[in-house]
């Protein structure tokens, strides 16, 4: 007997104005898939990068240097890493295909390949893409960067 399959096909949502100014997000909704939200930036939401650094310098090192770091009200890469997991392990068999922001495919792809969560910015994560996760029997393989018509 073949175990069930679960594939998740991510496709990452195109650059926008917001994206080109890495404008902080709200953790914008993935319909049917509430776990795969995007990530909450607490106070940071709505503000661009270079804003919070020029006000806080320190918290944006430490954001993207600790993962158990969170704004104000917002959420850790390690606790988004953990969600998205819980996410990814409570799915049904079958196909789910999930519009999602980057930061998304990055906690799903290293929960799934068990990386530290250091790693998480370490993965470039291309805009209109889809990278597709299939996992049998609490083991993943990854397919990286597909053009969405695929």
């Amino acid at each position: 007997m073949k175990s069930a399959v679960v594939r998740v096909q991510f496709v990452t949502r195109p650059f926008d104005a917001a994206s080109r100014q890495i404008r902080f997000g709200h953790g914008d909704p993935c319909p049917g898939h509430e776990g795969l939200r995007g990530p909450d930036a607490g106070e940071w939401a709505g503000r661009t990068l270079d804003e919070v650094a020029a006000e806080d310098p320190a918290a944006v090192q430490r954001w993207l240097t600790d993962p158990d770091y969170a704004p104000t009200g917002g959420e850790s890469v390690t606790a988004l890493i953990a969600r998205v997991g819980s996410a990814l392990a409570g799915l049904a068999p079958g196909t789910h295909r999930a519009v999602v922001d980057q930061a998304v495919v990055r906690a799903g792809v290293v929960h799934a390949l068990e990386l530290p969560a250091a790693a998480f910015w370490r993965l470039d994560v291309r805009p209109d893409t889809v990278t597709t996760l299939t996992g049998r029997l609490g083991r993943w393989n990854l397919l990286i960067g597909q053009p969405i018509d695929t």
